[in-house]
């Protein structure tokens, strides 16, 4: 049974075109319930806003879980400054240099969306000199210039714009002819749309799980609780689906499903990892194990709530994660090949 790789694709565009910093997410939330709608899966919400869609199996008893979510990084304004611009504070793990020089939107109480551009206060070369380069990045010396003519707060707050307000950066969606995704929060919009497209394969085909098993789309995940509470009671497996961290000294590439064997809050779960790598090997996938030293799953957060739940983490192979990312439409299609034979297995860790 395969998952439709342009399936995908179109809706990872969709979803990654919706704004949804963590704390902000009740738009794209909206998208994924119409969609699980279409596909004609029952799902409930939590009161924490996400979503949990069931897919009844041959034994109801036990439980897996998969998880992905679709908050993303953002900003809030942190304040007003007397030219005119603002100062943001930001939202999830990332530094204002992955940043810089982003489109940005202001999203006001009223729904007002206004326009921007993120810089340095000392942008210009033409004025500051060597000093644009050296200007340390951070809140106190980066700003939001508004598409705006504003130059007081007065007149930034006749706007709309108030403290707390949400700030989304513009995604730049791009798929290229060689199969390339270039956007922004591909961590993790793209595994929302490879469990949608997990979801629709199994539509189609009428196949019967052996186990019960529910999709849940967390929504607070960057900020460190999206996927913790909630959890069935018959859940004994849990995996997050997220992104594969690529960089120096890791074997992720833009091509492969990553398999986690640690990340920041310790080892994940050694046998359900070593099915996982075992269930990639017999159907020929691509994959690497990996640890992310700077990373955590809500797989590893529902560990950490208390739940006794065995846990993992895959996804496909990200680029630049939490900046400018890019991945590869041969990561999207071994993640959702890897997700789909685990689904089918009979074996169970607990």
């Amino acid at each position: 049974m395969s998952v439709s790789t342009q399936y995908v694709v179109e809706s990872f565009c969709q979803l990654a075109n919706i704004a949804s910093p963590s704390g902000n997410t009740a738009k794209v939330m909206a998208w994924v319930a119409q969609e699980l709608e279409v596909l004609g899966a029952k799902f409930k919400r939590t009161n924490k806003g996400a979503i949990i869609a069931t897919v009844p199996g041959a034994n109801e008893e036990k439980a897996r879980l998969l998880t992905a979510h679709v908050d993303t990084l953002g900003a809030m304004v942190k304040e007003i400054k007397g030219n005119g611009r603002l100062k943001l504070t930001l939202i999830g793990g990332f530094e204002f240099n992955a940043v810089e020089g982003e489109h940005c939107v202001i999203e006001t109480a009223s729904g007002r969306l206004v326009t921007g551009t993120i810089l340095s206060t000392k942008a210009s070369v033409h004025v500051y000199g060597r000093e644009a380069g050296k200007a340390e990045r951070t809140d106190a010396n980066m700003e939001v210039r508004l598409d705006e003519k504003v130059t007081s707060k007065q007149e930034v707050q006749a706007l709309g714009i108030s403290v707390g307000d949400f700030v989304s950066f513009d995604p730049r969606v791009t798929v290229t002819e060689s199969g390339f995704i270039k956007s922004r929060h591909i961590d993790d919009k793209a595994s929302v749309a490879i469990l949608l497209g997990v979801l629709k394969s199994l539509r189609e085909t009428g196949e019967k799980l052996p186990y019960t098993t529910y999709f849940f789309i967390s929504n607070n995940e960057e900020i460190g609780y999206g996927g913790n509470s909630s959890i069935p009671a018959n859940v004994i497996e849990y995996l997050a689906v997220d992104m594969g961290a690529i960089g120096d000294g890791q074997t992720t590439d833009e091509y492969c499903v990553s398999i986690c064997a640690k990340d920041s809050s310790g080892p994940y779960h050694y046998g359900l990892r070593t099915h996982l790598t075992k269930l990639a090997e017999a159907n020929g996938l691509n994959y690497q194990v990996d640890i992310y030293p700077f990373y955590g799953s809500d797989a590893s957060a529902a560990l950490r709530a208390g739940y006794d739940i065995v846990h993992g983490l895959i996804g496909p192979g990200v680029d630049a994660s939490h900046s400018h990312e890019r991945t590869h439409t041969e990561a999207l299609d071994n993640t959702a090949k890897l997700v789909m034979a685990y689904l089918q297995s009979t074996e169970l860790q607990a």
